[in-house]
């Protein structure tokens, strides 16, 4: 999967787990980090990483939260937010790859998200809150 992307993300200049992290902006800017490993399954040490880079390339900011300082919250920038414009057309690019049709694809991810929950559920007894954008 990750191959697919790579020659669409190189020309954005992200990897393909910056790219997740900035779908999860795009869909609600200025969320708190740990919010943003919950919705990727990421835990605490993968994601600061991630996050210095996209801060690093000019396209996130990291801010303590006004209400909680222990929490940070990360807010798009200007150049993170135009990149959206430029990624709207990779979802379209994979599908076309996958030679599969969209709707076909749609049910797929639907299947592999009840399995994913129902793992969760088995594991924790709890749901895993992933978001459907995803």
């Amino acid at each position: 999967m990750t191959k697919t992307y790579k020659p669409m993300l190189d020309r954005l200049g992200l990897t393909y787990p910056q790219y997740l992290v900035m779908l999860v902006l795009w869909a609600q800017d200025g969320i708190l980090v740990k919010d943003i490993g919950t919705r990727l399954f990421l835990d605490s040490g993968t994601l600061p990483p991630l996050l210095k880079r996209l801060e690093a390339n000019g396209l996130v900011a990291r801010n303590r939260d006004l209400h909680d300082e222990r929490q940070v919250r990360i807010s798009l920038s200007a150049a993170g937010r135009s990149l959206r414009i430029t990624a709207q057309a990779i979802p379209a690019q994979v599908v076309s790859a996958s030679g599969r049709p969209g709707d076909a694809l749609g049910s797929l991810r639907g299947q592999l998200a009840t399995v994913r929950d129902d793992l969760f559920r088995s594991m924790d007894g709890a749901g895993s809150g992933f978001s459907e954008q995803l």
